[in-house]
């Protein structure tokens, strides 16, 4: 009895030598102490959002169920990648097989949700602004239920698949990755069998959950301002202008850099400019999150003094 060739090459990699962010010494702890500063308050930020709207009765509406959502999948993302980085910043630099894949698992998962989710909060703001009557039917909490059911569902298909497709293959060339976390580019320079279905699928993927949901979501915003533009006060023109370039900002920085990274060929992967592309949809995207959509919000702000109050009772 013979074990498959691919197999018993896989099987040579243990572990993967990470050669993080950067290698230059003296930026070390500076780099440390920014990526620290990045996770804790992206982790304290999207947690303090999360127990402010599940313990405020009147936060309990589609947009602020969408931010749950939101919250925990930032949550999920930077806790999947930071603290592993920050190790490796103190000078454990390896990670194991088994590691590497659940890492890869959890942040393409996490990935997915939040594209999605993008969606689905650019769908909720349309209904609010271009039919207001019709809200509450088209808005139900069924039907949001459906749709954070969906979020959920097809990003755990979408990692499913990808992180299967990487076990195909095997790694015996290196097992030194050239970033600061276990992706799919890194991941594939080092492969010693053919990547074409890996990549086909990553390209795929890209394709449906980024240029889909993108185009979905600038679609969903062209109705909005053309429906804000006929708001007759300029104060009201002002306010509803604010909340969307700040949303559209963040949603246009996150998808163009998740379209470079992953709607190329492996080829053409560049992997040192890759890791600073990957720092915003990994750390400064979960970061800014809480901050533009809601703790800008007067009615969250209400609702975290609640919350405050009630811990110094």
């Amino acid at each position: 009895f013979s074990l498959p060739m691919a197999w018993m090459n896989q099987t040579l990699v243990t572990e993967f030598f990470v050669q993080g962010f950067s290698e230059a010494p003296h930026l070390r702890f500076l780099f440390f102490f920014l990526f620290l500063s990045l996770y804790t308050v992206a982790l304290s930020g999207n947690i303090l959002i999360f127990v402010t709207i599940s313990f405020n009765s009147t936060l309990h509406t589609p947009m602020y169920f969408f931010l749950v959502n939101l919250a925990v999948v930032d949550v999920l993302c930077t806790s999947t990648i930071l603290p592993k980085l920050l190790e490796n910043m103190m000078g454990r630099k390896t990670i194991s097989f088994a590691g590497c894949m659940a890492q890869l698992y959890f942040f393409t998962w996490s990935l997915g949700a939040e594209l999605l989710l993008f969606t689905a909060m650019a769908y909720d703001r349309y209904v609010a602004i271009c039919h207001p009557l019709h809200y509450s039917t088209m808005m139900s909490k069924k039907v949001c239920l459906l749709l954070s059911t969906g979020v959920w569902s097809i990003s755990i298909l979408n990692t499913s698949i990808n992180s299967s497709l990487m076990f195909r293959l095997s790694f015996c060339h290196s097992n030194v990755v050239n970033h600061f976390f276990c992706e799919i580019p890194p991941l594939l320079k080092l492969s010693c069998t053919p990547t074409y279905l890996n990549e086909t699928m990553a390209f795929t993927a890209d394709v449906f959950l980024a240029v889909g949901n993108f185009i979905i979501t600038m679609l969903s915003y062209a109705c909005i301002i053309s429906s804000i533009l006929k708001i007759r006060t300029t104060e009201g023109k002002k306010r509803a202008f604010s909340t969307c370039s700040s949303h559209l900002i963040v949603v246009s920085m996150y998808y163009s850099t998740v379209i470079y990274t992953y709607i190329r060929p492996s080829s053409s992967y560049s992997l040192d400019k890759d890791k600073i592309v990957s720092v915003i949809y990994t750390s400064v995207a979960p970061t800014l999150n809480p901050l533009i959509y809601t703790l800008r919000n007067k009615e969250v702000k209400a609702g975290l003094k609640k919350v405050f109050s009630f811990f110094k009772r």
